[in-house]
């Protein structure tokens, strides 16, 4: 019985299938999300971790560095070396892309719901 119900928070129904009720839904919804904040978590220590040993900044200066790059804001500090200014460009190309992939992991699971019950209900009238 546990493991039917961890495949139908983790599997998404396709669409023969009815739609997936309230409570499973839900808990699929804040599984996504914690994915999603597990992935800004692995990237601003990425972004932490690269500041402080490549551009050799505090830990709280690489931090703010991180975060404000994450958070799309820009950096907070000056770089002074060429591998830390290039670090930079790359963190913050990849944090561009981070954003937008946290964003499809944390809606995914309500823009499924939507658009299976859009199909169901348009089985129902036929």
């Amino acid at each position: 019985m546990k493991k039917n119900r961890q495949q139908k928070i983790f599997r998404y129904e396709n669409k023969n299938e009815p739609l997936l009720p309230r409570r499973l839904f839900i808990q699929r919804a804040i599984n996504h999300l914690l994915l999603g904040i597990l992935t800004i978590f692995i990237s601003l220590m990425i972004g932490i971790l690269g500041y402080r040993f490549i551009e050799g900044m505090s830990w709280i200066d690489s931090l703010l560095n991180a975060s404000m790059i994450l958070g799309g804001m820009g950096p907070v500090g000056e770089m002074h070396r060429d591998a830390g200014k290039f670090f930079a460009s790359m963190y913050a190309l990849f944090s561009g892309i981070v954003f937008l992939v946290t964003v499809g992991i944390i809606i995914a699971p309500a823009v499924h719901r939507f658009l299976h019950r859009l199909h169901v209900e348009e089985e129902e009238s036929q």
